[in-house]
């Protein structure tokens, strides 16, 4: 007989589980920043018209984020995040097979939906899996995964490109997600809707004037970030002169110190929580505008990935554990609402990296977005001086 997650709250197996499908989640979220080129060339485009698919993508899940969670509050959470995968898997299917863009972006569009699915519920079920006292434990399991998407399923994602064609790198994604979704159906136990808020938690939320400022602060980190990471591929070729190899290695590498950053957040965010998010943001932005004097190095773009991995990692974690701290009567929409905003940023960074490209060159992303993350800094620091909790 199959068990509810109330009578297994110790049950490690479950978190590491929602762990891998984030993974899947990640690998193909972001698998296009790797192959921009290559899907450009096959359809006659060029990368900077191929780059505001991530923002199509990111959009979708920022608009159907909260309608989605509303949509679906009561449904029995292993069912949800098994649709969700199938939708994913069926999706990756029409997209290696698209004979054009269009066909592309439509199919890119049905995947964010599964996400906004995924991510509105699943850093609260991974809280909900762990003992009360390993709640930020159990956020890290579920950040390493995010960040092994980084380290392993992004950079094998572009090896396959190259070697075999950009569509071969999704295929392997819907082959990888048809393992994780019968893991998911064997080892999850039964997750019946709980605390999931509803549309009257809405203006509750929006009078909590500390989670509102966590909010806008993840909206101009994370556009600042992806105002750079998106455009990496033609930054490190175009500006550093760098090869295709090398773009690979450097991805590996920021994902690498993602997952470095995971175990820092968990050893730190109970202990120093304000320096920990003040320090992250703080090295985005020197790593951001040393991106360009970097580029003559290799050596030095090492440095900077390395850091730029490491303390994104720590940011986003961070806000999702403060999200659901300051929201325990309505997490689900909370975390809705904080997935909607993050990807507001990523499609924001998207759309404003593909006009610095197309109006001044991929040299001035890292610029551009620092300008960005140097007002998060000063927003996150005038927040953490009025709400002491917040950050």
């Amino acid at each position: 007989m199959t068990t509810t997650a109330d009578a297994q709250p110790t049950s490690w197996i479950s978190v590491c589980t929602l762990a891998v499908a984030a993974f899947i989640f990640i690998t193909t979220e972001f698998a296009p920043v790797g192959l921009l080129s290559a899907i450009a060339s096959s359809f006659g485009m060029t990368p900077a018209q191929v780059g505001p698919m991530l923002t199509v993508y990111a959009w979708t899940v920022s608009l159907m984020s909260l309608p989605m969670m509303l949509l679906t509050r009561n449904v029995e959470r292993r069912l949800l995040l098994k649709v969700a995968i199938g939708t994913l898997i069926a999706s990756h299917i029409i997209l290696s097979l698209a004979p054009s863009f269009t066909i592309v972006v439509i199919s890119r569009i049905c995947i964010a939906l599964a996400h906004s699915v995924f991510w509105s519920i699943t850093a609260s079920l991974a809280v909900r899996l762990a003992p009360a006292a390993n709640h930020g434990r159990a956020l890290s399991i579920l950040a390493m995964g995010s960040s092994l998407a980084m380290v392993l399923g992004i950079p094998i994602g572009r090896l396959l490109g190259e070697g075999m064609g950009w569509r071969a790198t999704f295929v392997a994604i819907a082959l990888v997600a048809c393992l994780i979704w019968f893991l998911l159906a064997k080892k999850l136990p039964l997750l019946p809707s709980q605390n999931s808020g509803s549309l009257t938690s809405l203006p509750l939320l929006f009078k909590r004037p500390a989670l509102v400022s966590l909010y806008v602060i993840t909206a101009l980190v994370v556009t600042a970030n992806f105002t750079a990471y998106t455009y990496i591929e033609s930054f490190v070729q175009s500006v550093g002169g760098f090869s295709q190899s090398t773009t690979t290695w450097l991805l590996l590498l920021f994902g690498l110190a993602g997952l470095l950053g995971s175990i820092f957040f968990s050893v730190l965010h109970t202990r120093f929580p304000a320096t920990l998010t003040h320090i992250a943001i703080g090295c985005l932005c020197l790593c951001l505008g040393l991106m360009f004097w970097a580029s003559l190095s290799v050596y030095a773009l090492v440095a900077v990935f390395a850091v730029w991995g490491l303390a994104m990692l720590c940011f986003g974690v961070q806000m999702q554990s403060q999200v659901i701290r300051m929201a325990p009567d309505a997490t689900d929409v909370a975390t809705a609402l904080h997935s909607a905003i993050y990807n507001i940023g990523i499609g924001g960074g998207a759309l404003l990296g593909s006009i610095v490209v197309h109006h001044l060159g991929a040299a001035w992303v890292g610029f551009v977005g620092g300008l960005v993350a140097i007002i998060a800094l000063a927003i996150c620091w005038v927040t953490s001086r009025r709400y002491s909790s917040a950050i």
